[in-house]
């Protein structure tokens, strides 16, 4: 299921970077980093779930928070 929604939120982002990419529109910036922090999460709940409590799966879930931090701030400024 984790893994679906990944690959998911994946092809989203690729989408929106390579709309951004060709359009050189960087207003969507916010969602794009949105987006990203859920990929992020996202893997960090697999690592979390794997037993293996080792330290990428708490680094993934702490950049993710982080990055949410950064995206609300885009979408403050915007």
């Amino acid at each position: 299921m984790l893994k679906r929604l990944r690959i998911f939120l994946s092809v989203i982002v690729l989408v929106l970077s390579g709309y951004s990419l060709i359009t050189q529109n960087f207003k969507l910036m916010p969602y794009f980093i949105f987006l990203l922090s859920a990929i992020i999460l996202v893997t960090g709940l697999i690592e979390l779930k794997r037993d293996k409590k080792e330290f990428w799966g708490y680094a993934c879930i702490i950049v993710s928070l982080f990055a949410v931090y950064v995206s609300i701030q885009g979408f403050l400024l915007n």
